[in-house]
């Protein structure tokens, strides 16, 4: 018998996010540095690291100096990479939780040897003008990475999902500045998790594999799919018979009709369900789509389950599968006009975790 779900939650399958690094990793040949940024782009730091230790990986990348501290505190061993510039205090705070900082400038680079030296990681921009010194003008770090070696170099790319030829204009890119560097890094990593799914062994030494191990694919052209992680669920706590005219939530957007069935599930855009979805989205009522009624509200939504049986207490699946019917993270963002990144980190704390480990 399931358990009663009385609001929205998120159930995180551990076991398929292991797969799918096994996946990824079997494919490139070399060992992970999973981004474990965003507590894992919304579905929990603590639990991805615990199903991806088994795979052993090389380290972890994190996004800040909190997230680092904080796979510190869960006693994590591994290298821990920050990959956003750093700033004043983050330096010390860097240090006493042993991460490893990517540095892009002589300044930052001479501040940390200074501060005293150790593990850094050289980020070179290729393209997505974010961070890192531009490939262009490698040789402004020459000197400062001639007095302290760097452990790694990577760049980023901007857009590995397309078949534009990017991809290899910002590698050719990456390998000039890397040769114009006093010595080879012995870490080099630019594949993300759509360069891995849409090739074949990497020619690097680490990829850094993100939104695929959570479930999320890279287009049509991919080599390699993901299996679904993330599902979210909410019960039906109302249900409510319409007349013709008559309307539903805020702004009156939906007037109904004809004689309408109208179900309210105990989920709105405060649990991270878009209210961009509003008129526009479906939900798997048992494995019947139906359609969202009217605008997502901060607490609750509507569906119209006119030609749809079901009853109070019934769990309405907004996110993943039910039977033999299936609502994909991409299909969803899709729908909503937002990224599949936007939608999982977005998925809110209220939402209730609950975690299907891994065998």
């Amino acid at each position: 018998m399931q358990p009663v779900i009385t609001r929205a939650r998120v159930e995180i399958d551990l076991g398929a996010l292991q797969r799918n690094g096994a996946a990824l990793a079997r494919r490139a040949g070399v060992p992970l540095l999973p981004m474990i940024k965003a507590d894992a782009y919304g579905l929990g730091a603590e639990a991805a690291v615990r199903a991806l230790e088994p795979l052993e990986p090389w380290g972890y990348g994190v996004a800040s100096v909190a997230e680092g501290e904080e796979l510190r505190n869960w006693d994590v061993k591994r290298p821990i990479v920050v990959f956003t510039p750093l700033i004043g205090e983050d330096l010390r705070r860097l240090r006493a939780a042993k991460l490893v900082p990517t540095l892009g400038f002589a300044e930052e680079i001479e501040a940390w040897r200074q501060s005293g030296g150790g593990a850094w990681h050289l980020a070179i921009d290729t393209g997505m003008s974010r961070a890192g010194v531009p490939w262009r003008e490698i040789a402004s770090v020459v000197g400062a990475a001639s007095r302290m070696a760097p452990q790694g170099a990577f760049t980023h790319f901007h857009s590995a999902e397309l078949d534009d030829g990017t991809l290899l204009e910002q590698e050719r890119r990456f390998r000039e500045a890397v040769a114009a560097l006093p010595s080879r890094p012995p870490l080099l990593h630019t594949d993300n998790s759509a360069a891995i799914a849409r090739r074949d062994r990497s020619g690097w030494d680490l990829i850094r594999p993100g939104i695929f191990l959570y479930g999320v694919g890279s287009g049509r052209g991919a080599r390699l799919q993901p299996e679904p992680v993330v599902s979210l669920r909410a019960p039906i706590v109302e249900i409510r018979q319409l007349d013709a005219g008559d309307t539903v939530s805020y702004d009156a957007t939906l007037r109904v009709e004809r004689p309408t069935r109208i179900a309210t599930m105990a989920i709105g855009y405060a649990d991270g369900y878009p209210r961009s979805l509003s008129g526009v989205g479906s939900v798997l009522v048992g494995e019947t789509l139906a359609p969202i009624a009217g605008r997502v509200t901060m607490d609750m939504t509507m569906v119209d389950v006119t030609t749809v049986p079901c009853r109070v207490g019934d769990v309405v699946t907004l996110i993943g599968r039910a039977g033999n019917s299936l609502l994909t993270v991409d299909r969803v963002a899709d729908a909503a006009k937002m990224s599949p990144y936007e939608l999982l980190t977005g998925l809110r704390s209220r939402a209730e975790r609950v975690y299907s480990e891994a065998p």
